[in-house]
């Protein structure tokens, strides 16, 4: 697999309104950049909006990996480089690299997107054109997952609701609001001192959609203790006449080590 074509290198400059009252970015900010890489890298192989558009076919984020290493203050220019890593019938995984300008690793992500056809939103094979592009195509891999835990009595309880800057051109929020909603439900539950650890690690699965004028719950609890502790974090949309329906599952593990 040459390299070219299996990896793109974008620079980012952190905006001051894309950063927090720490003066660093924000870790929303990271999903920002790397999807905005995976679209520039799709377009520089000929696979830009239009292509997608033309055949009623969308990615959408399905779950990903977010390790934070470093903070990345206001005005700091990052090299973000977006690689193609395997393929599943459905699946595709990117993982990208946001490097700071002395060489150190600030964040490294591993994204797997969904192909969906646009009219029904129903998963649907990737086109055998993408792994054609390359001279030894990407292999398999085991999807990214959050296991179901049991939802403990003493669980904290937020309510979010998703506003309009926040949907994208899909009328859903965007990957990157959830990382927002996860950070705002684990410091409403005592967890804001595990935002700022490094490193840490944020791991979402995404199930269904959320929209706007959709009421949401979000549901969060810490498993173990010291260094390695995880905030679990489920969210559901509330309904009326029928059941909720779970929206992520979502853990922050402060310390080494990845979410049980």
């Amino acid at each position: 697999m040459s390299e070219p074509r299996a990896s793109a290198t974008v620079d980012y400059r952190a905006r001051f309104d894309e950063c927090g009252p720490d003066g660093d970015l924000r870790p929303a900010g990271l999903l920002r950049w790397a999807q905005d890489a995976a679209w520039i890298h799709s377009g520089r192989l000929g696979f830009g909006r239009e292509w997608y558009a033309d055949r009623g076919l969308a990615w959408v984020v399905r779950a990903l990996d977010l390790v934070v290493r470093a903070p990345i203050p206001v005005g700091t220019t990052v090299a973000v480089t977006t690689r193609v890593m395997g393929f599943r019938r459905v699946l595709a995984r990117r993982a990208t690299e946001i490097v700071l300008p002395d060489g150190r690793m600030a964040a490294l992500c591993t994204t797997d997107w969904a192909m969906t056809d646009v009219a029904t939103g129903s998963p649907t094979r990737v086109p055998a054109d993408f792994p054609a592009l390359f001279d030894s195509p990407p292999g398999g891999f085991e999807p990214v997952r959050v296991r179901p835990a049991t939802l403990p009595p003493d669980a904290a309880v937020t309510r979010l609701r998703p506003r309009p800057q926040e949907l994208d051109p899909m009328a859903h929020a965007n990957n990157a609001t959830y990382l927002d909603w996860l950070g705002e439900a684990v410091e409403a539950a005592g967890g804001s001192a595990d935002l700022a650890v490094e490193p840490r690690t944020y791991r979402l699965e995404y199930l269904v959609p959320a929209a706007l004028g959709d009421e949401l719950v979000a549901r969060t609890w810490v498993i173990g203790s010291g260094d390695g502790r995880t905030w679990r974090c489920d969210i559901e949309r509330v309904a009326r006449d029928e059941a909720a329906a779970p929206v992520l599952r979502a853990a922050l593990t402060a310390g080494e080590g990845a979410p049980p």
